[in-house]
């Protein structure tokens, strides 16, 4: 695992901003729209990127004809997790919802490694890691009762 302190670090923060995005967006949508605040959200995204772009980008936009086309819906994937966060949150509340989240992503992720999904290094999956998954799941349920 190369630099996995600072993969912990970078992990971290995208839960935290992933957690405020959600929250800004629910609250955004509450008084223009779901629909409406994805398109913010997508606007200001980009306007952001380009500029990032500008300053330190490296890459080469003419290899897009080598990447697998399955992979180019990443677009279309952000759009509706930004929708689906926001109707979750608006549902269930943030500390409900992202929790509920982070269990799907993390036995999302398993699938993905297990079975080498997506150009992934297969990964063996110990019975420990459902174990944890249930804990999660159980923490969750804990979690959401009421006292």
């Amino acid at each position: 695992m190369k630099n996995g302190m600072l993969g912990i670090v970078f992990s971290i923060l995208a839960g935290l901003l992933m957690s405020i995005q959600g929250v800004f967006n629910t609250r955004c949508s509450e008084k223009i729209g779901l629909w409406e605040t994805n398109i913010v959200v997508q606007i200001t995204g980009f306007i952001f990127t380009l500029i990032i772009l500008l300053i330190v980008g490296n890459g080469d936009f003419k290899k897009i004809t080598q990447v697998n086309k399955l992979y180019l819906l990443g677009g279309i994937i952000g759009v509706l997790i930004i929708y689906f966060v926001m109707r979750g949150i608006s549902d269930l509340g943030p500390t409900y919802s992202i929790s509920t989240i982070l269990v799907a992503q993390l036995i999302t992720a398993a699938f993905i490694d297990f079975f080498g999904l997506f150009g992934a290094e297969k990964i063996s999956f110990h019975f420990t890691k459902i174990i944890g998954v249930i804990l999660m799941i159980s923490g969750i349920i804990v979690f959401k009762l009421k006292g």
